[in-house]
């Protein structure tokens, strides 16, 4: 049974309410950086200005699923971002200049709200690159790549994804549990999961809609989460939402909105993707309702993205989507996620999707050496908006003077970390076990073959 949000029991940091001394003033510039930075990113949308229209599908298929889709730069030239490009990247350096000369190239705020300013500005740049190998380079600064090395110095980000679809083939749903079936058509699945969010985040604070534009089966929003029209959902994918759109997504955006001062949280620049994305898939497995086939998609869109870096097209890597045993229109989907944006012969992918299992591993380090360190308070602190895992101990830092307010709806198992804990304790333990020896072990019993030795286990 999964458990429910719970608002956090610790109260709000009390401040001083004077007009003088240099915390007033430094909470009021941090405050007008963080509204301007707010409003600046306001038109800028990576996906709704690099989405494929429907037609390209229905090409592609009345093709028999041959022919390389054509969307260059001339496609992306028809689709207008609504914004001088010039203008919003100058308004956006003004700000990280600012914000340097406001709060002094040393502060932990500052370096945020910068960092993130000089983002935006490079997300400009590359929608402005669309369709072009531009692109790939700038995504690639923005979201990471498949090539990138995790905090040890040597394992990459394929090197997991390579490992984890190892375990993965191995595991088969049909044997594991009941296949759930999708019998809950979508107007049913809005009102059951609109229960289930209101009781976690209290009545007509999320709103569950339909809708009939997007691509995903689902999509969170700042306060709501969208179930596409026409869908058929399980008992299993409602739970799923629940906790990786709802008590993730939305939950940090909520946590994000009620800042006084430290605004910018409510909005996700590319430096905290992955923190996100690798938060809800954490939540997934902690919560037990992921399962295989799920875990694969996610993993195999590293994949993808590896192979679009190391030049395969697109049809390279819808063929490959195939041999997993995707259908057709899956095998699309899956594949224009990795190229739109880019180029469709390869070579240059849009790399978001390498998030996934980059912050699915960060997030889980992050845990354990939390807990290691004897700094467990910090962990709640994943949900106090859109953040980047080196923004935590910053922001907590902050929380005493009132720049930053704690996160208020934070999942029952982060508010009490004891069950956490012994989890995370016990899998270290596990990891350090000759696991192949003593599958080995195992194996020979189920074979019915003698063991190594009676007193083995």
């Amino acid at each position: 049974m999964v458990g429910p949000l719970i608002a956090s029991e610790v109260s709000e940091v009390q401040v001083r309410d004077t007009d003088s001394g240099p915390w007033r003033s430094y909470k009021e510039k941090v405050s007008k950086l963080a509204e301007r930075l707010v409003r600046a990113q306001q038109p800028i949308r990576v996906l709704d200005h690099i989405k494929w229209p429907a037609q390209v599908f229905e090409s592609f298929r009345s093709s028999g699923w041959k022919e390389l889709p054509r969307i260059g730069p001339e496609y992306y030239q028809k689709v207008p971002l609504g914004y001088d490009l010039e203008a919003k990247k100058a308004e956006l350096r003004e700000i990280e200049q600012d914000v340097a000369r406001q709060l002094g190239s040393s502060d932990g705020i500052g370096r945020i709200l910068a960092e993130s300013a000089s983002e935006y500005a490079r997300v400009v740049e590359l929608l402005e690159a669309r369709g072009t190998p531009t692109f790939y380079e700038l995504s690639r600064q923005l979201y990471g790549s498949a090539r990138d090395v995790f905090a040890d110095g040597l394992v990459t980000v394929r090197d997991v994804a390579h490992d984890f679809y190892e375990v993965l083939t191995q595991l088969d749903d049909t044997l594991l549990g009941p296949q759930p079936k999708r019998d809950i058509p979508a107007t049913d699945a809005v009102e059951l999961l609109n229960q289930r969010i209101s009781s976690a985040f209290g009545e007509n604070v999320v709103r569950v809609i339909l809708d009939d534009g997007i691509v995903a089966d689902a999509a969170a929003g700042s306060d709501y989460v969208k179930l596409r029209k026409g869908v058929w959902f399980s008992e299993r994918d409602l739970r799923i939402l629940e906790v990786h759109e709802g008590w993730a997504h939305v939950g940090t955006s909520l946590n994000g909105q009620r800042q006084p001062v430290a605004r910018w949280l409510a909005k996700g620049p590319p430096r905290t993707a992955a923190t996100q994305e690798g938060l809800a898939a954490l939540l997934e497995i902690l919560t037990m309702v992921s399962f295989p086939s799920r875990a694969r998609r996610l993993n195999d869109r590293v994949l993808a993205v590896e192979k679009a870096e190391d030049g395969a097209s697109f049809l390279d890597v819808f063929e490959w989507f195939r041999t997993e045993g995707y259908d057709e229109e899956v095998c699309f989907w899956s594949t224009q996620r990795v190229f739109r944006g880019g180029t469709t012969e390869g070579g240059a992918p849009f790399t978001k999707d390498i998030v996934y299992m980059k912050g699915l591993v960060s997030n889980y380090n992050f845990l354990q050496s939390a807990i290691a360190a004897g700094r467990p308070e910090l962990i709640r602190w994943l949900f106090v908006g859109k953040v980047a895992l080196e923004d935590i101990p910053v922001l907590a830092a902050r929380a005493h003077e009132g720049v930053v307010r704690p996160p208020r709806y934070v999942p029952a198992l982060f508010d009490d970390l004891n069950g956490l804990a012994m989890w995370l304790g016990v899998s270290t333990f596990w990891g350090r076990l000759n696991t192949r020896a003593v599958q080995h072990h195992y194996e020979r019993m189920f074979a019915g073959q003698v063991p190594d030795s009676p007193s083995a286990v």
